[in-house]
């Protein structure tokens, strides 16, 4: 039987009590909004028109690349047990008033990034704005409000140091924390970039304490960078001042035999999501090593565990659609609008009940 909307207040709360147990899993007399299923609603969906966000990358926007069906903006993430607040961005901004967020991590926290501006900018169409690019960091202002959603690209968290034996990537050494302190809220991701090889591999070497080697499992080396990660936050933050959030898991869909569909070698021409509630192939080798890490951290870290409600969404991503065209299959991004639209709502849905 579905919550009724004080049944919404108390699946928030257990959203944010999340500390040190197991991220995702809460007690069953609330409501996990990380369970559920993807219902469609083509009234309320999609929450804003690409057409509609002038600064969206080329590489997300899938209906403008030419993609030729458009039910996959259609689909509202529905929790079992309750209902998902929509984001309101007016609510969203006022709340975070002379305030800065920033989201770290790999092209997927731009994606993450790309939607939330998206929807704030839906909200507030009058808004006067500022985006600027410096490096590696990108500056979305809503001037009124004094609210800057910023995005700083670091794929990896750890440092990448340039050596005379070649780019050493470092497990121990996070030098680029540097940037992240007296953020108000902070939305970590890392893994996608972990498992790239050959030409796309961006380090040479791996030094681990004070042991180098060209390689190690990809899985082990995560677990160790996860670690320094933590370390940090656990030196560096203060809860009264920050929120920390990380992004979670995004799931590829690059093999059909994980959501059973073996003649299916990757995303092209999936146009509907998985139905159900769990993800044929199972969790996600790396959810487990992240939850591991932030279940022995002093600080709290709230983990928008996305990883399932993404498994289910082989349909969502470019797949010929992205930014190489018919060139590249993308199936690790996310078209926008679309599911990380939804990442946004659980992300705020848990800060205005902070």
């Amino acid at each position: 039987m579905a919550c009724s909307s004080c049944g919404v207040i108390v699946a928030v709360l257990l959203v944010v009590a999340i500390r040190y147990e197991v991220v995702g899993r809460f007690s069953n007399e609330g409501c996990d909004l990380f369970e559920g299923s993807w219902v469609y609603d083509n009234v309320s969906y999609p929450l804003y028109d690409p057409k509609g966000c002038p600064f969206i990358e080329k590489e997300f926007d899938c209906q403008h690349n030419g993609r030729p069906d458009s039910s996959y903006l259609h689909f509202r993430w529905q929790p079992s047990a309750c209902n998902l607040p929509r984001l309101e961005g007016k609510r969203f901004l006022e709340r975070l008033s002379g305030k800065s967020i920033m989201f770290v991590g790999d092209s997927l926290s731009l994606n993450q990034w790309q939607s939330l501006t998206c929807m704030l900018h839906r909200s507030v169409p009058d808004e006067n704005y500022t985006s600027t690019r410096t490096g590696g960091l990108s500056t979305f202002t809503f001037r009124s409000f004094n609210v800057k959603v910023m995005f700083s690209r670091n794929a990896f968290l750890v440092d990448i140091v340039s050596t005379p034996e070649g780019r050493v990537l470092e497990l121990d050494s996070i030098e680029s924390g540097k940037t992240w302190k007296d953020i108000d809220v902070l939305i970590f991701n890392s893994w996608h970039w972990w498992l790239h090889i050959g030409r796309k591999q961006p380090w040479d070497l791996i030094r681990d304490e004070n042991a180098i080697f060209e390689d190690m499992d990809r899985l082990v080396a995560y677990g160790k960078a996860l670690e320094t990660w933590a370390n940090w936050v656990d030196s560096n933050v203060h809860p009264a001042k920050t929120t920390v959030f990380f992004q979670g898991i995004s799931p590829d869909h690059m093999n059909g035999s994980n959501w059973g569909e073996p003649n299916a070698e990757n995303c092209e021409g999936q146009t509907r999501p998985l139905q159900g509630t769990t993800y044929p192939g199972g969790r996600h080798p790396a959810e487990l090593v992240l939850e591991k890490v932030i279940g022995t951290m002093k600080k709290p870290v709230y983990l928008l565990n996305i990883t399932t409600l993404s498994q289910l969404r082989k349909d969502g991503h470019p797949s010929l659609y992205g930014f190489g065209g018919h060139r590249a299959m993308d199936c690790s991004h996310w078209c926008l609008a679309g599911v990380p639209d939804t990442w946004n709502q659980l992300l705020y849905t848990a800060l205005i009940q902070m």
